[in-house]
């Protein structure tokens, strides 16, 4: 056998030596009782039975010990009531709607593997589980920008040495200073923040917690040393103070603005960044570490935000419009020619699966479902295929191996729990002496906890719409069921009740053909305006919901970002489907030839721009409207210039003259 499967054998007749005694024990009762430990040398024994006991309670496991007040020895116990789920309340409908978020996240989620263990383990014995998700729900696509081939690969590797507290090494593109160099961390969480993952930890060479965009690091993640644990983490370390920044608090802070933003944008600025900054009588008072994402800001607002303090704000702001006016009047500039594909040296990376559950607790889920096959009588036998289904992270080749491991579970110590055997396509299983003491769902583990976390903060609000409870109380009984895990290394779900309210009323309008009536900030305009629309799909664009729709009110298929969306009333007016009508997010799409300057052409080449041979960049743009488009490019302070449609080139030119105006800032002496 290997190493990790010894340890696994090892591990689970701890836990099932442990929970038949019901009684503290000793550590020499482990050694004399506990499959695999009976042949090591003391000092072997002592040291495997450490690290066992590490892990496991680390996976989850309550392994508590004591010393005994007479003898001084170290007594161990394991609480069935701490080992298995608490009797869960959750209702047909709210199960239904978590396996939705399975089927909705199927494919671009790294976790997806450790969430349907999760929900298994949720649903024993529960049946209609694997239910067709509901019309509403085929109607809604999950898109994550950040994810590519490799993202899967890197979240495993990553949340494996999380996990095991090891120190890692990588090389990394550092975008700001274009450079690529070796970084060794100590990797503490994983970090999602409006749609891109990064990984937080102690730069050792910097001395210091840094955060690293995942999509950067270039090649093999690899541990430092051989070691079984190289770091703790820190016990005040906490993933929240490291996410939600806006770009222009990222960093060390250097001074306060005002920004003025009266009206119904107030609204919108209250709702979107109230967090990081405070509304006082219609002015937006931030911190901020870098004056020009701030402009850049301001400038994207396109006149709804006026820069009053501090001056250099206004300044940058000027200075930004006026480059902007310049570089759209006349004719445009003829771009460099396209740079020759990049050269690739060194090992090209590995491709790695994504995050798997930990093989642990696989085989306690295994164990738990063979057991609940049974039942009340002493065996049972099913086609192998539905145990292939139920657990797809056990490769069919590899199912002979799991099922003979289990029955290896404390088969020496005398209390074995299962025998289970392949014959043809057929499972068989005997329930042996301690069988019944398994038959319960084991508590999650902290992976799988993470798992749900991540799935409700992706479409949380969608699980709400189609469990048709409020989140709030989806979320209340599944975390009671690991609560007790300390999982400041997972963010908690940043979902808004306003948002979960839309997507609610939107998703029934889809799913019983009713007309909605939204009231919506268009992007561009500082008061909302009413529409009467035929929802037809939803989307999650990592990080925003956008809702598809035939638009009445403008006789148009126009699609509408939800947090942009002040509410959303439910019409008792029917509609009858469209016949062939496919909405999407970019509906009449116009295209423009945008160029990027050196100094911003390698953020852009990240999101997809093609490089050229002076360093600067070039992309066309299918845009649903030139107003976003316009934002855009103000919002890039000059770096970004339109090629063509001249008509565009000219609009944009006009725009910022005008701007410069409406700001205030016209007449600002500014250096461009």
């Amino acid at each position: 056998m290997s190493h990790d499967t010894d340890k696994l054998i090892r591990q689970l007749s701890l836990v099932a030596f442990l929970m038949a005694e019901r009684r503290p024990i000793t550590a020499r009762d482990v050694k004399s009782n506990v499959e695999g430990y009976s042949e090591m040398s003391d000092e072997a024994f002592a040291r495997r039975f450490y690290s066992d006991r590490a892990e496991l309670i680390a996976l989850g496991v309550p392994l508590h010990s004591q010393r005994d007040e007479f003898t001084g020895e170290e007594l161990y116990t394991l609480r069935s009531d701490e080992y298995f789920l608490p009797q869960l309340d959750l209702e047909d409908e709210e199960l239904a709607a978590l396996q939705t978020a399975l089927y909705l996240l199927e494919g671009q989620f790294a976790y997806a593997e450790p969430l349907r263990l999760a929900l298994q383990n949720l649903a024993l014995g529960r049946p209609g589980f694997a239910g067709v998700p509901t019309e509403a729900a085929r109607s809604v696509e999950v898109l994550d920008p950040d994810y590519s081939p490799e993202m899967p690969g890197r979240l495993a590797k990553l949340e494996g040495a999380i996990s095991k507290q090891r120190t890692i090494k990588f090389d990394y593109w550092s975008i700001a200073r274009d450079e690529l160099s070796e970084r060794t961390l100590n990797p503490f969480a994983l970090l999602p923040d409006n749609g891109i993952w990064y990984v937080v930890g102690q730069d050792l060479e910097r001395e210091d917690i840094r955060t690293f965009r995942v999509s950067r690091i270039r090649g093999d993640i690899k541990f430092a040393t051989r070691r079984e644990r190289d770091f703790r983490t820190p016990t005040d370390f906490d993933i929240e103070k490291y996410r939600g920044r806006p770009p222009w608090q990222v960093g060390d802070i250097v001074g306060e603005a005002r920004i003025d933003v009266r009206g119904d944008t107030a609204w919108w600025v209250q709702r979107t960044y109230g967090d990081i900054g405070r509304l006082e009588d219609g002015v937006f008072v931030t911190d901020y570490s870098s004056i020009e994402q701030l402009t850049s800001w301001v400038l994207r607002q396109d006149g709804r935000a006026v820069p009053l303090e501090p001056d250099v704000l206004r300044r940058e702001v000027a200075t930004s419009l006026r480059r902007v006016r310049d570089r759209h009047e006349g004719q445009a500039e003829l771009p460099a020619n396209e740079a020759p594909p990049a050269r690739v040296d060194g090992i090209v990376e590995r491709p790695a699966g994504p995050v798997a559950p930990e093989r642990f607790a696989v085989l306690q889920a295994l164990l738990a479902f063979l057991l609940a096959a049974c039942g009340e009588e002493k065996d049972a036998e099913f086609p192998v295929s539905t145990l292939l289904e139920r657990f797809p992270s056990i490769p069919a080749e590899e199912l002979e191996e799991h099922l003979s491991l289990l029955n290896l579970v404390n088969f020496g110590g005398g209390c074995y729990t299962i025998y289970a055997e392949l014959r043809d396509d057929v499972v068989h299983v005997d329930k042996e002496l301690w069988g019944d003491t398994f038959r319960m769902p084991p508590r999650l583990t902290p992976l799988e906890a993470r798992a749900i976390r991540l799935a409700l903060e992706y479409v949380g609000p969608m699980i709400a719409a189609d469990a048709h409870t409020p989140l709030g109380k989806v979320r209340k009984k599944l975390e009671d069921t690991f609560g007790q895990f300390e999982l400041a290394q997972t963010p908690e779900p940043q979902v808004e009740r306003e948002e979960e309210d839309l997507i609610s009323t939107l998703a029934r309008g889809m799913r019983e053909h009713r007309l909605v009536e939204i009231e919506y900030l268009k992007e561009s305009e500082t008061t909302p305006s009413l529409r009467v629309v035929e929802p037809y799909q939803l989307e999650r664009q990592m990080p925003n919901w956008y809702v598809h729709t035939w638009d009445r009110t403008s006789e148009g298929e126009r699609s509408f970002r939800l947090d942009r969306m002040r509410s959303a009333h439910l019409s008792k007016e029917k509609f009858t489907p469209r016949e062939g009508f496919e909405p999407t997010r970019l509906a009449g799409a116009g295209s423009a030839r945008v160029h990027y300057s050196q100094e911003i052409a390698r953020f852009e080449i990240e999101r997809g721009a093609r490089r050229l041979a002076d360093g600067s960049a070039l992309r066309e743009i299918s845009v649903g409207s030139y107003e976003w488009l316009e934002s855009d490019i103000l919002s890039k302070r000059g770096e970004a210039v339109v090629l063509e449609p001249d008509e565009l080139r000219s609009r944009i030119a006009a725009r910022a003259r005008e701007l410069a105006k409406e700001l205030g800032v016209d007449r600002m002496r500014v250096k461009v």
